[in-house]
Formats: structure tokens, C-alpha cells, sequence
């Protein structure tokens, strides 16, 4: 062997070599498997001269596709897929050897279903493949096209070389894998954790994932199995009866009665008739003899709403009944004991109503063991969008309807500060639902975005003192109307109070419109761009709800 022949093959060893360690520096450089494929045969086409190199890998059908190519267009790698046993590709896949095929143009077996290379136009090129290996296992096949040498030895030392490039994506392949698994099995166990921390932590008929939500449902699901008086507390509208029924289905109590009574609905001689029962003849209209609540709710659980409002002589009637579960009926003298698991209800505050004797601190104490507190929409807005979207469902479903929301309807949603909480949601949905024209309900649909929006009116009245008639938030007042001369006590009138300056006029209108900025816009007859540019003007920051 001459001194040129060693320098050569010196040269080529280098050339390998320098090759094999930007190779394995591109494969432990991402988890990005097709793109680090693609890098290590742009390296083989650079540094090596191999030309249209390919790496397909098994599938889970078994068949074997091109995952990663150089010197390919989008729609020939497409095209590459082969079974085991099909082509030289296959062929390899199955065997687990290395071929070599000198010039792919006479060779019956090799099918060029990339349709990469002209083989009409004469050209000669050898085609060299070898299988990619985990272990013993065949995993795919390393491919690259390159110019023909002179006899089949010369490429001894390409499939060589080839061979250990294979190794290496083997390895990057068994890799992956192993990440791939312990992913699944984390989404796995995350699917499982969530899937009981739903069955755990979630109500039924009650949606909400908020943290605020989880916590109210970790109540419930600790208070359900025993046997002591809930109090339910929080605004009108947010949940409470619903809430009272799932403590009752929770609770060894399920398969008996739930029996609910709303006590600011009913009279005070009403309500211990209803909740006591009456004897025949006890009074006029008795022409029979009634059981009360109490004995309605008999091993089962009695939801009392509103507590709060009931009258300073009817609660000392009810402290009896809650201390010894024993009553007697209207007209009657006869002990009735039950056994009856008592639930709560109100939105008063009761140590503010015991402080001004408006309700009996034993009674209180009676009714306040286990406390839950249900907070209002604002406080948990990350709910309303699933709110929106159950009711309506609801709605479609009650409609034959395909109704949907935009996304601009339900961001102006999640501004609103809902003062009625879910049960004004549900109406606004539903009163949007009726009157949207086409399948689409956009934000110009919505009552709020057309001055309707008549929970205005309830929230003006605690800020001024006063009622804002509707007309003036369905009509926008003009802005000399904002200096008017507030109207004389006892008058109801379209003006707004007197204002010393413009920077005080905007404040109230945002407070009037819960600091959404298109209401306030409307109700000062400006746009929402001029409301916008006022509030950065006078330093008004926004207040968030």
C-alpha cells in the first residue's frame, strides 16, 4: 500500500471520526427526534458525500416509515413506507443485515417508492443500508445513496461506519422510548388523580373547578356523613338548596326524605303550622288532621332556607325543636320526637342580626356548627365560562337549538360582576338565548352591551341611596345631564346627582356599572375608547372583581 493510499485512509478516519462526534452531540442535544434525525444525515451528506440519506423506524402497525430524511421533498418521505419484506428497505428490516446494492437501476428489488431519484437518465448510484438495532430487536433502517466505487470491498468500510451511526440513533430511539413511557405513565397517573379528586371533590348538579369551588366541595364531603347542623351562608343566588341536597344524598340519610321550607315565604302562624303540623279542628280551615315538615322529614334531613328572616317569637318555638328534637302540633298536647338531620340556610348576617337583637344568640349558637360559605360568582369567575356553556346546553336542549357563544360574549361575561350570582347568570343566558337571532351569540346580543341590564338598577341604589329609573340606563343620559341638580326628596326623575368635577362624574359612573367600562361608556353617552382615554387622564385605577 503506497503513502498516499495510508494518507487517504488516515484522512477518511478523520473525516468518520470527526463525524461520529458532531453526530453524537447532535442526538443528545433534543428530545426532538425527527429533527435530530434530519441534522445527523445532513452531517453524512456534508462531511461524507452521501447523498438522499433516509432514517425510517417501525411503526406500531409494523410497517416502517420515513421519520426523518435528507435530499427529500415533504411528499417523497410521505411516499416511504414499506412492509417487512418489501424492497431492500424491508428486506433489511427483516433480515437485520446490511445491503448494499452497486447500481439501484439494475436491481429488480429495489423499488424507489420515494420516486427520489431518475434512474431513465442513466445515472448510477449505490445504495447502502443498514439496520437500526435496540438490542437484537430491528427498530428501523439508516439508507443513504452515494457514488459507486470501484468493487463491492471498498464499501466495507461505509457499512462499518454506517453501523455505528446506527447504533447510535438505536440508542437515541431506545431513549425516547423510555421518555415516551414515563410520560404516558405520568399522564396516566395525572388522568387517575384527577379522575379522583373529581369523584372526590366535586358535587353533583353543581359545577365549579375553582379553588374557591374545591374548597366548598371538600366541606361537604367532610359534613355529609355526620350528624350536625349545617349552616349554609352566602348571597342570594349562589347554590345554597343545591349545595343542602348533595350534604343530604352524601349522607347515611339518602335513602330518606328531603324536605325543604322556605321560611321568609310564609307568616309566622303559616310557618308553625308547616313545620309543626295541626290537629283537626285547632283552628279555622283544620278539617283535618296535617303532620308538619318535622314529621315529613322523619330520618331524613329538613333544609330550612332563609332562616335568617324568621320572627324573634318563632325562633323561641325552633329552639326547643333543634335542642330536644321534640314539638307538638298546632292545637295538640302531644310530644312528637323525630329524628331529623338540620340544614340552614341564609344571606343575613346573623352576628350583626344577634348584636341588634334581631335574632336569639342561643338559637344562633343552635344553627352555627358546621358553617359553610358559598362564595358569590364574582369571587370565582373562573367558573362562568363552564356555567355559560351548561346552560346553554340547557337551553339547545329545551329549544332544539345549536346555539353557541363567541369569544368577546364570554369575556364580557367574565367582566360582569353579577350581583345575583348564578341564578342572574342563568337568566341573562337564557333571556340571550331567546332573543339572539342566528346560531351565534355575540356580545352585542348580551342585555349589558345594549344598556338592559337591569341589575344596574339594584346596584345604583346602593351606591347613591336612590333608584336610577331604567330608562336612564336603557337611554343613555347626555353629558350636561351628569351637572344637573340632584331632584328634591321624594322626586324620581331622569337626572344624575351634581358632580365638582369630571373626574368625580367618572368614578360614579363606573361604580354604577360594577367598573365595566363599555357600560360606564354608555351611561355617560361617550364611547368606550373616550372612557378609556378619561380614566388614564385622571388616574383612575380599576378596581377588579
Amino acid at each position: 500500500m503506497g503513502t498516499a493510499s495510508v494518507k487517504q485512509i488516515k484522512v477518511e478516519a478523520q473525516r468518520e471520526l470527526g463525524a461520529i462526534y458532531e453526530i453524537s452531540k447532535i442526538l443528545s442535544s433534543s428530545l426532538n427526534l425527527q429533527m435530530t434525525l434530519r441534522e445527523v444525515l445532513a452531517v453524512l451528506a456534508a462531511h461524507l458525500d452521501m447523498r438522499r440519506g433516509t432514517v425510517s423506524l417501525v411503526q406500531e402497525s409494523g410497517a416502517l416509515h420515513v421519520v426523518g430524511a435528507s435530499g427529500l421533498s415533504s411528499d417523497e418521505i410521505e411516499r416511504g413506507r414499506y412492509q417487512a419484506g418489501e424492497g431492500i428497505t424491508g428486506r433489511i428490516m427483516k433480515s437485520g443485515l446490511p445491503m448494499v446494492v452497486p447500481d439501484v437501476a439494475k436491481e429488480p428489488l429495489f423499488l424507489n417508492r420515494t420516486r427520489s431519484r431518475r434512474l431513465a437518465d442513466g445515472q448510477v448510484l449505490t445504495f447502502i443500508g443498514v439496520p437500526i438495532k435496540v438490542g437484537r430487536e430491528v427498530v428501523g433502517v439508516l439508507t443513504v445513496d452515494r457514488e459507486p466505487k470501484e468493487s463491492s470491498m471498498s464499501f466495507d468500510a461505509d457499512i462499518r461506519f454506517l453501523s455505528m451511526v446506527s447504533n447510535l440513533i438505536g440508542q437515541t430511539v431506545m431513549l425516547h422510548r423510555s421518555v415516551a413511557a414515563e410520560r404516558e405513565q405520568l399522564m396516566r397517573e395525572k388522568n387517575q388523580l384527577q379522575k379522583e379528586l373529581r369523584g372526590k371533590y366535586s358535587v353533583e348538579n353543581v359545577i365549579g373547578q375553582s379553588k374557591r369551588m374545591q374548597e366548598v366541595f371538600a366541606e361537604v364531603h367532610q359534613a355529609a356523613p355526620g350528624k350536625s347542623t349545617v349552616l349554609l351562608r352566602g348571597e342570594s343566588g349562589t347554590g345554597k338548596e343545591v349545595i343542602a341536597r348533595a350534604i343530604h344524598y352524601l349522607s347515611p340519610r339518602k335513602n330518606g326524605p328531603f324536605v325543604r321550607v322556605n321560611c321568609a315565604a310564609l307568616s309566622e302562624t303559616l310557618l308553625e303550622s308547616e313545620l309543626f303540623g295541626h290537629e283537626k279542628g285547632s283552628f279555622t280551615g283544620a278539617t283535618q288532621e296535617r303532620k308538619g315538615r318535622f314529621e315529613m322529614a322523619h330520618s331524613g334531613t329538613l333544609f330550612l332556607d332563609e332562616i335568617g328572616d324568621v320572627s324573634p317569637a318563632f325562633q323561641t318555638k325552633m329552639l326547643r325543636v333543634l335542642q330536644e328534637r321534640e314539638f307538638e302540633r298546632v292545637g295538640g298536647n302531644k310530644p312528637i320526637r323525630v329524628d331529623v338531620r338540620l340544614i340552614t340556610a341564609t344571606n343575613r348576617n346573623l352576628e350583626e342580626a344577634v348584636a341588634m337583637g334581631q335574632f336569639r344568640a342561643d338559637l344562633y349558637y343552635r344553627i352555627n356548627v358546621v358553617t359553610i360559605f358559598l362564595p358569590p360568582l364574582r369571587e370565582r369567575r373562573e367558573d362562568i365560562p363552564l356555567l355559560v356553556e351548561y346552560f346553554i346546553e340547557k337551553f339547545n336542549k329545551d329549544n332544539a337549538c345549536e346555539l353557541t357563544v363567541s369569544p368577546e360574549a364570554m369575556q364580557v361575561m367574565l367582566n360582569c360582576n353579577w350581583p345575583g350570582n348564578v341564578r342572574e347568570l342563568e337568566n341573562c343566558v337564557e333571556r340571550t338565548a331567546t332573543m339572539t337571532r342566528g346560531k351565534l351569540i355575540r356580545d352585542v346580543d348580551l342585555p349589558c352591551q345594549q344598556g338592559k341590564c337591569f341589575s344596574l338598577a339594584i346596584q345604583s341604589y346602593g351606591t347613591t341611596g336612590r333608584v336610577i329609573p331604567i330608562k336612564n340606563l336603557i337611554e343613555p343620559l347626555p353629558p350636561a345631564a351628569a351637572t344637573a341638580t340632584p331632584p328634591s326628596e321624594g322626586e324620581h326623575d331622569a337626572t344624575l346627582p351634581t358632580f365638582t368635577s369630571e373626574r368625580e362624574r367618572l368614578i360614579w359612573a363606573m361604580e354604577q356599572c360594577g367598573w365595566v367600562q363599555a357600560k360606564a361608556a354608555r351611561l355617560l353617552d361617550i364611547t368606550p375608547r373616550q372612557i378609556g382615554y378619561a380614566l388614564e387622564k385622571y388616574n383612575i385605577p380599576l378596581k377588579h372583581f
